[in-house]
């Protein structure tokens, strides 16, 4: 069994200064973990087999109605089903949302969890318990903005690191910000650089750069390699006073790394892809940084999160409407999607990429009053994509009107078992150290899902 000493845990003071405000002339030192941190490999925790594989995670934060998407109730009463009808696929038996022809198009590349469920409408417990497998903090709890425990990005970064050296190994696009408490993408008490490489940047604006990869005009390679020696007299002191400036430190060098290495910067250089196959992804955030995911992966990043925002449409307090939402949402996601499946098959990438959409919940099975749907964790819908999974099928069975798990329940640790399985990442061999220096397991009860495996 693998240990893994993480007991310090950074004050949250620190975290907001480290992930805000420390720069090497414009570039921003949030989340950076590169080959120059230890990787941590065990034959009982990590299979070779899987070496190379990596995640692109579509995070829908605030939680897509799962009966506009991937389980249209075509024969539920109206209140239920909502305005929208369903589509045939290619796949016979199987319908999507009106919303998603491109998805129809390649459903045979795609499978359906329809039965996945927590029980909770809660963003903040919903949030966390996707993103890290593990149940979080009540909305309303003094705690709230705690994270317990760490991201699966996260993971992916302290055990495996990039998949190319020099690479950072887990990134995020186009940022973390909006939706509904998206907070929980971080790396809790693993510390150090496993946070995500934020890139702050929208790829489908004309003057999309990656900020935390650009040097300030006035700085030379001199100047800052001067700047570099100064920092590192300063730390090498401060470090022995406290151990969270040894976590500082390190980001400081993954900064500079990144920041010499023409390399990364290219991986995120959507401006050396073709404008057809632009094009074809969609000439919006959400198909463009699907295209940054995809030139990252094929650079050697194992993880990278498509942060997609705000899916919470109640339709009531300044929220969208059932169709408002849908309609701005659904299509440009549809395009992505779609686009990205063909293209990693393209390039031969499908075998070793695993697509995972998901939010944090489904909605409500009744319309609301306000034409929108509320929250609901009783079941909804993940859409995941593999070349080296059985695709073309739907997993579990929500009932007629999409209230309850009919047939083969879905917990949120079997999606992350799933994950971390692709990975080569075995979460039951893996214990880390907390800050109090208690054991604690990567995953205590999940399974991955065999029916993907078969």
């Amino acid at each position: 069994m693998l240990r893994i000493n993480a007991s310090f845990q950074r004050p949250r003071s620190l975290q907001s200064t480290r992930r805000s405000f420390l720069q090497v002339g414009s570039l921003g030192l949030a989340g950076l973990s590169l080959a120059s941190l230890e990787k941590l490999r065990a034959s009982e925790n990590v299979d070779s087999s899987q070496s190379g594989n990596s995640v692109i995670l579509l995070w829908l934060s605030g939680g897509p109605g799962h009966m506009e998407t991937w389980d249209p109730k075509p024969r539920a009463p109206v209140e239920f089903r909502g305005p929208l009808t369903a589509i045939d696929t290619n796949v016979p038996g199987i319908q999507l949302g009106e919303l998603m022809p491109e998805q129809a198009k390649v459903m045979d590349q795609l499978a359906i969890l329809r039965t996945v469920n927590h029980g909770t409408g809660d963003h903040t417990k919903g949030n966390h318990w996707m993103l890290t497998g593990y149940e979080g903090p009540a909305f309303n709890a003094p705690d709230n903005r705690i994270q317990r425990r760490p991201s699966m990005g996260s993971v992916a970064s302290q055990i495996l690191g990039p998949n190319n050296p020099g690479m950072t190994p887990y990134v995020a696009v186009p940022h973390l910000r909006g939706g509904t408490d998206n907070i929980f993408h971080y790396s809790a008490y693993l510390g150090g650089g496993t946070d995500p490489f934020i890139v702050n940047s929208d790829p489908n604006e004309k003057n999309y750069r990656v900020r935390n990869l650009t040097m300030a005009p006035e700085l030379s390679l001199d100047r800052l390699s001067n700047r570099k020696t100064l920092l590192a007299d300063l730390d090498h002191y401060r470090s022995a006073v406290t151990p969270a400036m040894k976590n500082l430190e390190e980001h400081q060098q993954a900064a500079y790394e990144l920041l010499l290495s023409k390399k990364v910067r290219d991986a995120f250089d959507i401006s050396l892809e073709p404008d057809p196959l632009r094009d074809t992804y969609g000439r919006h955030t959400f198909g463009q940084s699907a295209l940054v995911a995809r030139r990252l992966v094929e650079h050697g990043v194992p993880f990278v999160t498509v942060n997609c925002v705000p899916w919470d449409h109640h339709g009531s307090a300044n929220r969208y409407t059932l169709m408002e939402g849908a309609n701005k949402l659904i299509p440009p996601l549809d395009t992505a999607i779609a686009a990205l499946v063909k293209d990693l098959i393209d390039r031969g990438l499908y075998e070793k990429t695993l697509i995972v959409a998901m939010g944090e919940f489904g909605r409500t099975p009744r319309v609301n009053r306000y034409a929108g749907r509320d929250h609901w964790g009783n079941t909804f819908s993940v859409l995941m994509g593999c070349g080296s999974m059985k695709m073309g099928q739907v997993i579990g069975k929500s009932s007629a009107r999409g209230e309850r798990v009919d047939d083969r329940p879905i917990d949120p640790q079997d999606i992350a078992a799933t994950i971390y399985h692709h990975l080569g990442i075995n979460p039951y061999s893996t214990v880390f150290r907390d800050y109090l220096d208690r054991p604690m397991p990567l995953l205590d009860h999940g399974k991955a899902i065999q029916e993907l495996f078969g």
